[in-house]
Formats: C-alpha cells, sequence, structure tokens
C-alpha cells in the first residue's frame, strides 16, 4: 500500500480537546505523523500507511465532538534539490562525558567540631 494523507476538521474548542483529538489521531495504526493544519488550526492531517479513514473519523466523533472528513488522498512526496545533494555539510558534535566534575569534597563542615 502506498502512504496515504487524511485530513479530518475537528470542532475543538479547548485545549483539552484539541490535545485529545491528536492523542486519539496518533493512537491508530499505520500512523506516521498528525499535526494540525488550517486557517484556525482546526483541521488535523494525518499520513501514514493503511490507515483507516472511517475509523478514524468514527474514533474522534465518540472522544471530541464533531468530525467531518475533508480529503484522502496519496502523499505529495517532495523531491530533493540535486544541488543540496552536491554540498553535503557536515556537523560535528563535541561530547564531553566529564562535563561536571566536582571533586572530592571531603568531609561536612560540620564534622571538623
Amino acid at each position: 500500500m502506498a502512504k496515504q494523507k487524511i485530513v479530518v476538521k475537528v470542532t475543538m474548542n479547548t485545549e483539552k480537546k484539541a490535545r485529545k483529538a491528536l492523542q486519539i489521531a496518533v493512537s491508530l495504526s499505520g500512523v506516521e505523523s498528525a499535526s494540525f493544519v488550517g486557517s484556525d488550526k482546526d483541521q488535523i492531517a494525518v499520513t501514514g500507511e493503511g490507515i483507516d479513514s472511517v475509523e478514524l473519523t468514527t474514533l474522534l466523533r465518540k472522544g471530541v465532538g464533531y468530525t467531518e472528513l475533508v480529503s484522502v488522498g496519496p502523499v505529495e512526496e517532495k523531491k530533493p534539490d540535486a544541488a543540496k545533494e552536491t554540498n553535503p555539510t557536515v556537523a560535528s558534535l563535541n561530547f564531553n562525558p566529564y562535563q561536571y566534575y566536582y571533586g572530592n569534597f571531603g568531609m561536612p563542615y560540620y564534622a571538623y567540631a
């Protein structure tokens, strides 16, 4: 099966409902990514392989509220430019495992009394 992109319009009045809707969308099998799209961020775009759009809409209706299936279609794959491939940039990461060295602190000050 090919990757598909499903766009669902969900009525989300509060931040809690928005988080719950995204959690429901990600919980389905085959989902690779889910994000808010649209001018009001009231639509959820779900991409993945083998996603059942009817099951997604039904679960969102049960969990959040009014849900409308906007579109189902293949994912538009972005083709990388040839210029970017010819000039790769190398990023190095300096990692110091002994960044926090506290040394020997010795006895506490109250133990000398």
